[in-house]
């Protein structure tokens, strides 16, 4: 079996997305980054910005300008997907998380002990439902869609 070259995701790839995505949604770059503004925004060396923002433009999830050498010189854009993977945009999962905090809040501080039963009632047919059938119901008010079980 061969050998598997070293995680480059969460070391390398990941943080340089975040970075693209905060300087990409922010008004203060235009929506579209120099590489020079996301090497210090990422926190890594050029070298490792350069290698990691080829990889995310050759996957998609980054779109960016080249010179006539092929270097990337500015970011113009991210896919929904990138978006999603760095918070910008719900996941299923993240709106579920967030819908049980919500109950679990409103349990803990309604006025009455009436109110109280009820958030409290509702927060734990949420547990019951479960991660996975919470989320497939977030993808259908998140995304639009109804889910069909097969």
């Amino acid at each position: 079996m061969p050998e598997l070259l070293p995680d480059s995701w969460f070391t390398r790839d990941l943080p340089v997305l975040r970075a693209v995505a905060r300087l990409v949604d922010s008004a203060e770059h235009g929506g579209a980054p120099y590489l020079g503004q996301v090497v210090p925004a990422s926190g890594l060396p050029r070298a490792q910005v350069v290698a990691a923002v080829r990889g995310l433009v050759d996957t998609g999830y980054v779109a960016a300008l080249t010179n006539v050498a092929g270097d990337v010189v500015r970011i113009t854009g991210i896919s929904g997907e990138a978006r999603r993977l760095t918070g910008l945009w719900p996941t299923p999962q993240s709106e579920w998380e967030r819908l049980g905090e919500q109950l679990e809040a409103r349990a803990a501080n309604a006025p009455t002990e009436v109110e109280r039963a009820r958030w409290r009632a509702l927060a734990d047919a949420a547990a019951a439902v479960g991660e996975h059938d919470g989320a497939l119901l977030m993808s259908a008010l998140v995304g639009g869609y109804v889910p069909r079980a097969h």
